[in-house]
């Protein structure tokens, strides 16, 4: 196992250290590299999951590759001896949980997608019947199922919560006809992928996906598909009415709350057994979904 809290390339340009990633300036390129870092309830904790960053990386390179006949991606190689040089001597950092990407100008909207009523569209629900403005059948249950997968867009938050917002919203943010070809593309991947996790027995609860363009190209960027993007519910347990068994972050939540911590900063450390089960369920993840051992 390894564990990478934060990378250091001094040879390229750190342009930005998010909640997970670290990303690098490579000429007209970046580095992407995904530690081990992981975050609950906003803030960063002070102790990582080792391989985490790898099953991220691994996870999407799968399915940018599933996916490639549905949208682009920016996605170029993640073979650290076809990195530029001299990336290559950084290989103990770089090899399995790094990728290089073309530079895609982002567009400042999640583009989620749900088939199952849970998280924020739960509490939504439940207080006005519909998400992000989109009507729904009386009566649901948390978890249920929805007659049919929806769009359910949100603003990019640099911290804190992302808010859920309608498509209105996003018309008017992008453009009407960028907002139909976003709406279109995430449910299309949704269903692809979807259909794909049931033959896994796996339930893709909700998902979410950044875009951007490469010169005149759209493209799906950024992190797809994985425990921290997405609910994957094991479709064997499946109990609608409450709350499902997942392979994201819930483990160290539910710790978390366990030990009545106030949710302000410092973010406290992790047990040595909570941070190595949390570590299990991101490689059965990757299995399950995948068929391969990381």
């Amino acid at each position: 196992m390894s564990l990478i809290i934060h990378s250091s390339i001094p040879d390229a340009e750190l342009i930005n250290r998010g909640k997970v990633r670290d990303v690098y300036s490579v000429g007209d390129k970046l580095l992407i590299v995904a530690s081990d870092r992981i975050s609950a309830f906003d803030y960063i904790l002070a102790t990582g999951i080792p391989d985490k960053g790898c099953v991220l990386t691994q996870l999407s390179i799968f399915w940018f590759q599933f996916l490639k006949d549905l949208v682009p991606t920016h996605f170029i190689t993640a073979n650290v001896d076809e990195y530029p040089a001299p990336l290559p001597r950084y290989a103990d950092q770089l090899a399995g949980r790094s990728m290089l990407v073309h530079r895609a100008r982002m567009i400042d909207v999640e583009c989620v997608a749900r088939g199952y009523l849970s998280g924020s569209g739960w509490k939504e629900y439940k207080a006005t019947q519909s998400v992000c403005g989109i009507p729904l059948p009386a009566g649901l249950r948390e978890s249920d199922k929805l007659p049919q997968p929806i769009y359910t867009p949100a603003n990019k938050a640099q911290s804190g919560h992302d808010e859920n917002i309608s498509f209105d919203r996003v018309t008017q943010l992008v453009g009407p006809e960028l907002a139909a070809r976003l709406r279109h593309l995430t449910l299309a991947i949704y269903n692809r992928a979807s259909e794909y996790a049931a033959t896994r027995g796996l339930i893709l609860a909700d998902t979410k996906f950044e875009f951007g363009f490469v010169g005149d190209q759209l493209v799906l960027a950024d992190e797809v598909l994985t425990p921290d993007s997405s609910r994957f519910w094991p479709a064997g347990h499946y109990s609608p009415g409450g709350p499902q068994p997942s392979f994201d972050k819930q483990y160290v939540r539910d710790y978390l709350e366990s030990i009545g911590w106030n949710k302000q900063p410092p973010a406290p450390a992790l047990p040595d057994n909570v941070a190595a089960r949390t570590a299990e369920k991101y490689k059965e993840a990757f299995h399950l979904i995948t068929g391969l051992t990381l």
